[in-house]
């Protein structure tokens, strides 16, 4: 594997990007970190320069280290506190405990920067007689600088291994944790129960977006909008092309997985946005793994959700 996907492990069926390798789907949370290869720590140390034979401490910098190979994995001010992955893991040992949520996948991305874990949520919907959607909770344990500790909900639609984001109102579905701060679970938690409960309204969105039609007229308008129109120049004009995503988009309205479930609604059509963006986007499944959560596929799909509502509203 590349470094976008340094190391991973799954539980169940093989995903969609065949990356990784399978493991016991009754994995403990500390086990699961071992069979992803992310049972590593990290350190800061100080950083210095060489200057006309001289070794100067550069103040208020150090080197975030992976202890296992002395990887620099970046560069962080000396107030910035790092969170082990360890800890990371033990988050859900609570809830794996308890038998709300079953340890799913995890990984390294980017060389050991970033560390997540997935763990499947005992929660899930059917619509449109057998789209299922599956509850997930994400935690993600940034090892690089600028980047904060994130835990959020997140929904997979199970039929296509579509990722969908969606917007849940004041308080969101994520709780996040500056470097600059000690971790706290117990906040994390607190918000999340507030955040799993707003997945239900996710549920009333999807019946709604199923029970509201397009037009050939209103879905191209919507993919246009969603994968803005390009302007070339060809013989000394400038014309306006439809994007290669947009055109993407517009023949998984009939050759996406799932596309027997309210089809012609704007479900199927927000659908066929996620389908692109988790499947067609990017130039490999490893680039496709990390820009699903953390790249601006990750707000395109936002975008994509409240455009769809606000056009469904219209229709």
């Amino acid at each position: 594997m590349t470094d976008n996907v340094e190391t991973m492990a799954w539980t169940g069926e093989v995903p969609w990007h065949g990356l990784g390798h399978r493991v016991a789907g009754n994995l403990t949370p500390a086990e699961m970190m071992v069979a992803s290869g992310t049972d590593w720590e990290v350190m800061k140390v100080p950083v210095f320069a060489k200057f006309r034979k001289q070794i100067i401490d550069i103040p208020k910098n150090e080197a975030l280290i992976r202890v296992t190979d002395g990887k620099v994995l970046d560069m962080v001010g000396t107030d910035w506190e790092p969170l082990q992955n360890a800890k990371a893991f033990e988050f859900f040992k609570e809830f794996v405990e308890a038998g709300q949520m079953t340890m799913e996948t995890a990984g390294s991305l980017r060389g050991g920067q970033f560390v997540w874990v997935l763990a499947k949520v005992n929660r899930s919907f059917t619509l449109f007689g057998g789209d299922r959607v599956e509850s997930y909770l994400l935690f993600t344990n940034p090892h690089k600088y600028g980047w904060m500790i994130d835990t959020r909900f997140t929904a997979i639609r199970v039929v296509c291994n579509n990722t969908l984001t969606m917007a849940l109102g004041k308080g969101g579905n994520f709780f996040k944790t500056s470097h600059r701060v000690e971790f706290d679970p117990k906040k994390a938690k607190e918000a999340l129960k507030i955040a799993e409960k707003k997945l239900d309204n996710y549920k009333e969105v999807a019946a709604f977006l199923g029970s509201k039609r397009y037009t050939d007229e209103t879905v191209m308008e919507y993919f246009n909008r969603v994968f803005p129109v390009q302007v070339v120049k060809e013989e000394g004009e400038s014309k306006r092309k439809v994007s290669k995503n947009a055109k993407l988009a517009q023949l998984a309205l009939t050759h996406q997985p799932g596309v027997d479930f309210a089809p012609g609604t704007w479900w199927n059509a927000l659908n066929a946005v996620t389908y692109v963006t988790d499947h067609l986007m990017g130039r490999t499944d490893e680039s496709r793994v990390e820009n699903f959560w953390y790249g601006p596929v990750k707000d395109k799909k936002l975008q994509a959700f409240e455009l769809a509502t606000e056009m469904a509203n219209a229709s």
